[in-house]
């Protein structure tokens, strides 16, 4: 389920193997390419839940158009995902509406 090109990010590589945490879950990935990516290739598909309705959404556009993907990174909410290359250590987290569960980011 690894995404091995990507419509905008045309040269990006896999870099080395690193870690990061999904919601205090410790994952891997490869350094540099996108968030989504590495959260898809582990099989996770939502992103974040919608303010009013509380509904899933997850990787759409994968171009930075559309907000699908943004996630709380290291404590920041509304971070496209689909756009940011992952780094070691990264802390990444399922956002709810506009910020994180537990209210941060407004």
């Amino acid at each position: 389920m690894r995404i091995a090109e990507h419509p905008i990010i045309d040269s990006y590589q896999k870099g080395r193997k690193v870690k990061f945490t999904f919601d205090g879950q410790e994952m891997e990935g490869f350094e540099g390419e996108p968030i989504a990516a590495a959260l898809r290739a582990a099989g996770v598909m939502i992103h974040r839940y919608t303010q009013k309705r509380h509904e899933p959404r997850g990787i759409f556009c994968a171009i930075g158009r559309c907000t699908d993907c943004v996630m709380v990174v290291d404590g920041r909410p509304n971070i496209r995902t689909c756009m940011t290359p992952l780094k070691e250590g990264m802390r990444v987290e399922t956002q709810y509406g506009v910020q994180s569960e537990r209210g941060e980011g407004q």
